[in-house]
């Protein structure tokens, strides 16, 4: 098991969509592999934004990243800010296995916001 708790990253911290104003501390962060979660992903425009839900058919994919220190994890949460609630879920590797991690749930104003409905974020729409 990874130590400290991982992170599921469905958006801006994932390896190469990081912007400039975080890449430095996102290149600390080293992919475990790649998983889903349950809920469902909207496009916020320069950044996505998870909600989480275990009865959703639906998925949203990311990657699973090695957090090495806890220290990491208040630089995260104040770049993640107000909006985005850091919270324990259960992720499906591509493997099978089931992993307690770490993930950013949005829980702002999702007016106007649109249903990524592959699940999957590539960065923002230009």
């Amino acid at each position: 098991m990874l130590r400290p708790r991982p992170l599921f990253a469905y958006g801006t911290l994932q390896p190469g969509l990081a912007p400039a104003a975080i890449a430095a501390l996102a290149a600390r962060l080293r992919s475990a592999g790649e998983g889903r979660v349950r809920g469902v992903l909207y496009d916020l425009g320069p950044y996505p934004g998870v909600v989480l839900d275990p009865e959703a058919e639906t998925w949203v994919f990311g990657t699973v990243l090695a957090v090495p220190d806890d220290s990491l994890l208040g630089e995260l949460d104040r770049y993640e800010g107000p909006e985005f609630h850091r919270t324990e879920t259960e992720a499906l590797l591509t493997s099978g296995a089931r992993l307690r991690c770490w993930i950013y749930e949005f829980r702002g104003n999702l007016r106007g916001a649109k249903i990524v409905v592959s699940g999957k974020w590539d960065g923002p729409l230009l």
